[in-house]
């Protein structure tokens, strides 16, 4: 859904803004929410993975939830992953 996630600065994108039943969990930035790749000026390109879960149930989390804390709640109940890895960098 186009304007779901949210850029650095700004807030989590309200609940209406989200797919119904959507929620945000935490991110590598320690915040909530979507908040795109950000390596630093000067780095080499960044590796980064979006995997997407096919599951037999929705996962009993909560908003803010750690990917550790969703990867627990899946265990069990993941019937397919795919992953999409991207670079990039300045």
């Amino acid at each position: 859904m186009a304007g779901a996630g949210h850029r650095r600065g700004h807030p989590p994108a309200p609940a209406g803004q989200r797919p119904p039943g959507a929620e945000e969990g935490r991110n590598g930035f320690g915040t909530d929410g979507y908040r795109g790749p950000c390596p630093p000026r000067g780095d080499r390109p960044h590796r980064y993975l979006l995997t997407v879960y096919a599951t037999d149930r929705r996962p009993p989390v909560s908003a803010g939830a750690s990917l550790d804390t969703l990867r627990r709640a899946l265990s069990g109940h993941t019937l397919a992953t795919a992953t999409l890895t991207g670079r990039y960098g300045h």
